[in-house]
């Protein structure tokens, strides 16, 4: 998986309208977690509601890191089904699913920097440095930031091959981030667990198909 590349270019002009309006679908769908927080966060400053809970600030952050790594295992998740369903287009949404894993993943450590920590320079290179759990997300969201902002065609012209080589860093991006959850959980690791499966799969898939025999109808279509 990579944030983006090249797709396919569709054979057939009439279905662009289709893909316009599913991607769309999923700009709306990928913004809704924030406006929804959002909305909570209005009601609890404003209405003093509490639906962020006894720990609004944790809340925030858990649920930004949540969707973050959610949208990390879908984008894994693209190249697996296009090789499965055989549905290239698919891949014209991988870098937008990857864009918003980087999104969410910003906005989760900016709010621990600036709600947490107030954006105490010192604090926050300390914490880094002393607590293994934070030290492994951040490396997580410094590896995201190359991938994103190389993530246009612009970029993927310039580097050539080197663009594909840099873009295999999200797989240790998803190894970290998951390592992040599970050593921030201190007792119920059940979802920690789940998304580390969920990687694991899509890891492992990717190295099924890059170990396993080539077939002889595969090197004869091949050549």
């Amino acid at each position: 998986m990579v944030l983006s590349r090249p797709a396919p270019r569709a054979g057939k002009r009439r279905s662009e309208p289709a893909v316009v309006v599913a991607k769309t679908l999923v700009h709306l769908l990928a913004l809704a977690p924030a406006a929804w927080l959002a909305w909570q966060i209005r009601s609890e400053l404003v209405l003093g509601s509490g639906a962020l809970g006894a720990d609004p600030v944790a809340a925030v952050e858990h649920f930004l890191g949540l969707w973050a790594i959610r949208f990390l295992m879908v984008t894994l998740a693209v190249t697996p089904l296009r090789q499965v369903t055989g549905k290239p287009v698919l891949l014209r949404f991988r870098r937008m699913l990857g864009l918003y894993a980087f999104f969410y993943a910003t906005l989760h450590f900016a709010a621990w920097a600036v709600l947490d920590l107030r954006l105490d320079v010192s604090q926050i290179a300390t914490e880094i440095a002393k607590r293994p759990y934070i030290t492994v997300g951040f490396a997580a969201w410094l590896l995201l930031v190359p991938l994103a902002a190389t993530s246009f065609q612009r970029a993927m012209r310039r580097l050539g091959r080197r663009w594909g080589q840099l873009h295999r860093l999200v797989y240790a991006v998803a190894i970290l981030a998951v390592l992040h959850f599970w050593w921030l959980v201190k007792s119920d690791i059940r979802e920690p667990a789940l998304y580390a499966a969920i990687a694991a799969v899509l890891l492992g898939w990717r190295l099924w198909r890059r170990l396993r025999p080539v077939s002889p109808r595969r090197t004869a279509a091949a050549g």
